[in-house]
């Protein structure tokens, strides 16, 4: 019988393992979209707690105003909440 393949979230978090990255960044080196990656890393998240590993997200931020306190980090919000701008950086998740 043969070893199956590694899943898309072992392979994210491997990815994540070796240096930080965004949704984006995920979407284009594993042909997926941004909001698959969000889903995806929602469940690696969950598959690292209880081990020495942690996943660390860096919020997303927006560029004109510097907000960054959003209540899910786990996220791709459209628009800034405080100044409507829809100049967001998205968030950037790594695992230590």
């Amino acid at each position: 019988m043969r070893q199956a393949d590694e899943t898309t979230r072992q392979k994210l978090a491997d990815a994540l393992r070796a240096e930080p990255a965004t949704p984006s960044e995920l979407a284009t080196q594993f042909d997926l979209t941004p909001h698959a990656v969000v889903r995806h890393v929602d469940h690696v998240s969950r598959s690292v707690d209880g081990t020495d590993e942690r996943l660390l997200v860096a919020p997303p931020t927006c560029r004109d105003c510097g907000f960054d306190d959003y209540d899910d980090l786990l996220n791709l919000p459209s628009r800034c909440p405080d100044c409507k701008s829809e100049s967001i950086d998205e968030p950037t998740f790594t695992i230590e």
